[in-house]
């Protein structure tokens, strides 16, 4: 009884966290380039990399280390 129980809740947790990626809104683009020198430049580069991601292509994401 317990391993159908496990084995169902690893079933749900597995279909519900689906190959779905969520892309950066216009807003979201705006307000993270807002801190930019090249703010243009920035939107440019922010839109393309969603419609690449949202076509399925694989994308380059940049890791900045943290600052304190």
């Amino acid at each position: 009884m317990r391993l159908a129980l496990n084995f169902s809740m690893f079933l749900l947790a597995f279909f519900s966290f689906s190959n779905e990626s969520l892309s950066l809104t216009n807003y979201q683009i705006k307000r993270f380039c807002g801190k930019k020198k090249r703010v243009s430049l920035c939107i440019k580069n922010l839109q393309e990399k969603r419609s690449d991601l949202q076509e399925g292509k694989l994308i380059e994401i940049p890791v900045t280390p943290f600052k304190r």
